[in-house]
Formats: C-alpha cells, sequence, structure tokens
C-alpha cells in the first residue's frame, strides 16, 4: 500500500509516494495546471501507480491563497448588526505607512454597497437585547437571488458568545436562496471578539470558499472515478490536516495549506538530525517562503494579515515573497529588475521552450552553467539552453553590458531580496540567524542556498533528501489538527484553578467529538491548553502554554516571563487577565521514517561542466547525489544533480552526507 502527499506549486506539482511495507519513498514531478489545479494531481497520481493501492492522500493547496492574491475570489454579501455595518469598511482606522504621502489605503473584499444591516442585538454576556428580524433577512434572500450572489459572510455582534441569532439567519437564508452559496458563520471560522477581524476572516473565508470547493470537489470526483476510496485530506495552515469535506466548509484555514508542508519538514527533520534552530526557505519557480524552527517547533501564530487584511486563524508563520526560478527579469526606468512578475508553468522560462521571451532566473542559471543544458528537469523536461542564450542577449544588449554579466546580475538581484526577506522574519524580530542552520529545499533552494548563507553569515547549509519535493514529504509527517477556542474573561486575581478546569474539559470533550468525526481512536488523541492573556488595562495579548494540572501560580510566571520574552520587559506585580482559552487537539497519524532508497539502475556517472562564478570558468564536478557516501567530503566548486534539484556549491564551500542523506555545506 501507498501513503501520497501532494503539493501544488505555481509551476510544478509535487508527488511523494511512500511504499510502506518496502518503506521507500518515490518522488513525482509534473507540470501545474492552473486552469484546473486538479489535472495534474490525477494525472500525476493515475500514470504512476493504481488508485485503489493508495491508502492515504494529504494534499496541499494554493487555489485559495491564488484566488486572493490575484482577486480572482467571488463576490461576497457581507451581513451585519444594524449600527455596526461600517466597522467593516472603516476597519481600525490606522495607516500603514506613516509618512507617505501617497499612501492609499487597501481595497477591502467587500465593497460598501454589499455591506447588509439585519435588526437583531445580542449583549456583550450572550443576553438577546432584540430578537432577529426574519423579515430583513427575506430581503436579503431576494437580493442575493436576483444578483446571483455566490458568497455570503454573516457576523453579528457578540456572537461569540451567543450564536443563537447567525445560526437562524443561516437557516433562513438557505431556505429562501434558490442557488448553491457559500454561507459563512463568524462563530464557527472565528470564535473570538474583535467584530472587525472576525467580520474579516468570515469575508475571506466565503471569498475563496467558491473557487476552493469547486476545486476539492473536483478533485475528491476524479479520485474517485480512478477507484480511490479513502478519505482525503486537507493540509491546514496550522500545520495539521483535515478531511476534504471540513475543508469544504472552512477553506480559510486551507489559505497557507502549500507552503505549510516544508515547515512540517523542517520540524521533523529537526528531530532527526538533533538541530533545534533552522531557517526553512523554500524556493520554487513562482515563489520564495521562509519559515522558522525555534527550539525543534515551528513558529505559529494566531492571527496574522494577508496583504491588510487581517485574519483570525492558527498559522504556522510563513513569510512569502515573489522570487523563484520564474521570476521575470525586466527593465524599469533603465534599471534591472527580477522579480516578482513570474513566468510561472505557462510559458515557463525560455529554457522551457514553451513560448517563453523573457530573461528569467532559471535562464541565468543556465547559461552560466549551473544548470546543466543536458539536465532534465524533474527528471523529464529538456531545457533549452540557446533559447536562454537569445533572451539574455536581448536584455543584455539593451543595458549594454555582457550575458555574462546580466546572467549574474540577475542572480545577485534575486539573492539579495531573498537575503532582505529572510532578516524580515529574523533580524527585525531581534533573532540573530548566525545563530540557525539554514535548510534549503524546493526546485531553486539548494541553487541559490550559500549565497543566501554567506548574505546573512549562516554558517552550515543542509539540504535534505529530495529537495525538490521536501514540503510534500513534510506533509506525510503531520497529524490531523483541530484548533479550539472560547471567550473567557476573567481577572487573574480571584480566579479558582476549578473554573478553568471546567472550561478546559467542554473545550476537550468539543474537540473530541471533532476528532472522532475524522475518524480519529480515543487512543491516538492528545490535547493541548493554551490561554491568551493581558494586562489590565491593555489591548493586545500574549499568549501562554498551560501546563496540567492547573496550577494559577505557574500561569502566573509563565504570563510575565513570556510577556518579558516578547516586549523585553514586565511588570511583575502589575494585575492581568485572561482573554481566550485555547485547545490544541491532535489526531495521530501513523507515519513511517522511510528515507528514498537508493536506485542503482538510475545512477548518473560523474561528469564535468564549466560554470562561471565571479565572471571565472571553473572546470566543475558534476556528482549524482547516489554516489556520495556518508561523511564524504567534497571541496566547491562541485554540482550535486538529483532528479528534483540542483545543488550548486562555488569554490571555498564543501560538502558532506550526513548519517540521513543531507547535504551539510560549510566554508573552507
Amino acid at each position: 500500500m501507498y501513503r501520497v502527499s501532494v503539493d501544488i506549486g505555481g509551476t510544478f506539482t509535487d508527488i511523494v509516494v511512500e511504499n510502506t511495507s518496502e518503506k521507500k519513498i518515490n518522488t513525482i514531478k509534473v507540470l501545474s495546471t492552473p486552469d484546473n489545479p486538479a489535472n495534474a494531481v490525477f494525472h500525476g497520481l493515475n500514470d504512476n501507480l493504481k488508485l485503489k493501492d493508495i491508502d492515504f492522500i494529504v494534499h496541499g493547496t494554493t487555489v485559495g491563497l491564488n484566488a486572493f492574491l490575484e482577486r480572482k475570489g467571488s463576490r461576497v454579501l457581507l451581513v451585519m448588526t444594524s449600527g455596526i455595518s461600517d466597522t467593516f469598511t472603516i476597519a481600525r482606522g490606522d495607516r500603514k505607512e506613516l509618512y507617505n504621502v501617497q499612501y492609499t489605503k487597501p481595497k477591502t473584499l467587500v465593497p460598501r454597497r454589499d455591506v447588509v444591516e439585519v435588526k437583531e442585538r445580542i449583549q456583550w454576556d450572550g443576553k438577546i437585547l432584540k430578537k432577529l428580524d426574519e423579515e430583513d433577512l427575506n430581503n436579503i434572500a431576494n437580493k442575493i437571488n436576483n444578483e446571483k450572489i455566490k458568497a455570503i459572510a454573516i457576523c453579528f455582534l457578540h456572537s461569540y458568545i451567543n450564536p443563537e441569532h447567525e445560526i437562524r439567519a443561516k437557516e433562513i437564508l438557505k431556505k429562501n436562496i434558490e442557488n448553491d452559496v457559500v454561507i459563512s458563520l463568524s462563530h464557527e471560522i472565528a470564535r473570538e471578539w474583535r467584530e472587525y477581524e472576525r467580520a474579516s476572516t468570515a469575508v475571506m473565508n466565503s471569498y475563496i470558499g467558491p473557487i476552493t470547493n469547486k476545486y476539492l470537489k473536483s478533485l475528491g470526483n476524479q479520485l474517485s472515478e480512478g477507484k480511490y476510496n479513502k478519505p482525503l485530506y486537507i493540509m491546514q495552515s496550522n500545520g495539521g490536516v483535515i478531511r476534504a469535506e471540513t475543508a469544504i466548509g472552512q477553506p480559510v484555514k486551507t489559505l497557507l495549506s502549500g507552503p505549510v508542508g516544508g515547515t512540517i519538514g523542517g520540524e521533523a527533520l529537526s528531530k532527526k538530525i538533533k538541530k533545534p534552530n533552522l531557517i526553512c526557505v523554500d524556493m520554487g519557480g513562482t515563489s520564495f517562503d521562509m519559515s522558522l524552527i525555534i527550539n525543534g517547533k515551528p513558529s505559529v501564530t494566531n492571527e496574522t494579515e494577508q496583504q491588510h487584511i487581517p485574519l483570525l486563524i492558527p498559522l504556522v508563520d510563513i513569510h512569502t515573497i515573489g522570487a523563484g526560478g520564474g521570476s521575470v527579469a525586466w527593465l524599469e526606468s533603465g534599471a534591472l529588475k527580477v522579480g516578482p512578475r513570474s513566468a510561472g508553468a505557462e510559458p515557463g522560462p525560455a529554457c522551457y521552450g514553451k513560448g517563453g521571451n523573457e530573461p528569467t532566473v532559471t535562464d541565468a542559471n543556465l547559461f552560466l552553467g549551473r544548470l546543466g543544458s543536458n539536465s532534465k528537469l524533474g527528471g523529464w523536461m529538456n531545457l533549452n539552453i540557446n533559447a536562454s542564450d537569445k533572451v539574455i542577449k536581448n536584455l543584455s544588449d539593451k543595458l549594454k553590458i555582457s550575458k555574462t554579466e546580466l546572467a549574474e546580475g540577475i542572480l545577485s538581484i534575486i539573492n539579495a531580496k531573498m537575503a532582505d526577506a529572510i532578516r524580515t522574519i529574523t533580524v527585525k524580530e531581534g533573532i540573530d540567524p548566525r545563530e540557525f542552520s539554514l535548510v534549503a529545499f524546493g526546485g531553486a533552494g539548494s541553487m541559490h542556498a550559500v549565497w543566501l548563507a554567506e548574505e546573512l553569515e549562516i554558517k552550515e547549509v543542509i539540504v535534505p533528501n529530495d529537495p525538490g519535493t521536501f514540503s510534500a514529504w513534510g506533509m506525510l509527517q503531520t497529524d490531523i489538527r483541530r484548533d479550539l477556542t472560547v471567550n473567557f474573561f476573567q481577572p487573574f486575581q480571584g480566579l479558582s484553578e476549578e473554573k478553568i478546569i471546567e472550561t478546559y474539559n467542554k473545550l476537550e470533550a468539543e474537540a473530541a467529538d471533532l476528532l472522532v468525526k475524522e475518524n480519529v481512536n480515543n487512543s491516538d488523541m492528545s490535547f493541548m491548553l493554551t490561554a491568551d492573556m493581558r494586562y489590565i488595562g491593555q489591548e493586545y495579548y500574549v499568549n501562554v502554554p498551560i501546563k496540567l494540572p492547573i496550577n494559577l501560580e505557574e500561569i502566573n510566571k509563565n504570563f510575565h516571563s513570556t510577556y518579558e520574552q516578547q516586549y523585553g520587559h514586565s511588570t511583575p506585580e502589575g494585575p492581568c487577565e485572561f482573554i481566550n482559552l485555547r485547545l490544541i487537539a491532535v489526531g495521530k497519524i501513523l507515519k513511517s521514517e522511510s528515507m528514498k532508497s537508493i536506485d542503482k539502475k538510475n545512477i548518473k556517472e560523474k561528469s564535468s561542466r564549466k560554470i562561471i562564478f565571479n565572471k571565472k570558468n571553473y572546470e566543475t564536478d558534476i556528482l549524482d547525489r547516489q554516489i556520495i557516501e556518508t561523511n564524504e567530503k567534497f571541496i566547491g566548486p562541485i554540482v550535486i544533480e538529483e532528479e528534483t534539484a540542483t545543488t550548486v556549491i562555488p569554490p571555498n564551500y564543501s560538502l558532506i552526507k550526513d548519517d540521513y542523506g543531507n547535504l551539510i555545506i560549510n566554508k573552507n
């Protein structure tokens, strides 16, 4: 039987197949199909193995994220309590760029004309002050039918305490709406205070809902027709997985499901090689994703912003920029720019031979010899160096510089952009990147890793097994996860431990029911409790882990130490309070520690080619990764080739292979 993971990128779709009986891993890499990403997934699987032999599929999707980034989501009608509808439009009233005189406030996903009101009112403690006006909802249903609206978000005041009116509103709308419509209730998506942020999260869920749900249903149908009869699991932004049926109801929780796999893979790698602090970088064809593993755990936040739009969802803290192998080099006012625009899968870089007529990062690497002209990208795609040479010459002529200068200039610019992006999640947050190892993966990550490490003064670069499909492999290392939140406005002073235990037990019972629906046995369930706490009088809070059995003195101590760690100071004598209690529920999935087996049939013989480093030609050895023995040392320049990626080691650097098959690169 097989366990399979699928990671869809902007250019390639990566598939990892784990043979559970032979404890062997194989990889598949196919071109993505942007018009319908499900096609690449289905054909990649169906053409390489029998679907009926697959026991488990987990999938990371960027369909929702791409729809949001490209603003191709559905029109959303936002329904709010009468008198507070301007909350969504006004937002927080803050100005993101204080000193930019040309600053323009980002557009909301819902224009003011599509925010409608319903007469109802629930008090802060859940008491109903004004019953729901059902006639208002009938009028809204007529508007939805007449204007063929496909997505609705409902956010009523204080519904996180008492959701009765939101639930009833959905019942009335579903009864009176003629077409299939996505309806998001704010208390189901984000059971937290702050109406604006809760409304924003519900809106995002509805905005990406129709396109995400259509994709998941299409993929599910194709797999079913191919005789796959087991559950389809979807990677969540929080690093866990859920069944596709659950994801269809809450697609916002899968917004970053694609990039998260690499971080989870980094966590598994950290445990395996016993290196607790890692900077994980994933460079694909379109984007460059970064995340941190600190003390063996990924950095997770309970709220975030995507392009200035707040979201109340737990997610692995990932920073993304438009930088990849497909990033296009172009001129602006006579200056060379690289990215964020990408050639994508269609037409792709010029060397793909599919009509690309602009130089890209991949074309530059091919021209300089860092990619071989006889290399097969993904193990099957031929590269046309003549096409790369042509587009590089066209641009170099315009700049009146040599082709070599242009190609190295393209790589220098993209490397500098990526290094600056890493500084935003490290140096700007008070973290010294020199205390971390750099883990590079993705189709292009290991080609650029050494230069990133050089820029950041990082001493060690780690290239894991099958770096081009590492994110997909990471998805096989995760578990089912559900996050629950309940409002818990309680001053710390005078609070009894019993009250926390009572609330915690209710959350645990609710979480257990959710895991049972995911077919998790009681023996495979585990729970972790945290609390949002703050000093009385403050607006924002810090998240504090809570150990069992409940000990108030220890919680108080943890709060002050967490606060000081985050803000650089604390007031131990100051009164504090609880805001929310959070529960992380995990359903363990049986996993193996399979690594890719060496296939002696596919080993390439040692070769060499000329590669340009700093305008100089170096005769460089080209090695198949599989022929490198454990602890065998090589001195650069050297290039390591494999089906999913190419690793470039310039002069003055060396590498060895560790006991787990990872390539460890250090400066001489």
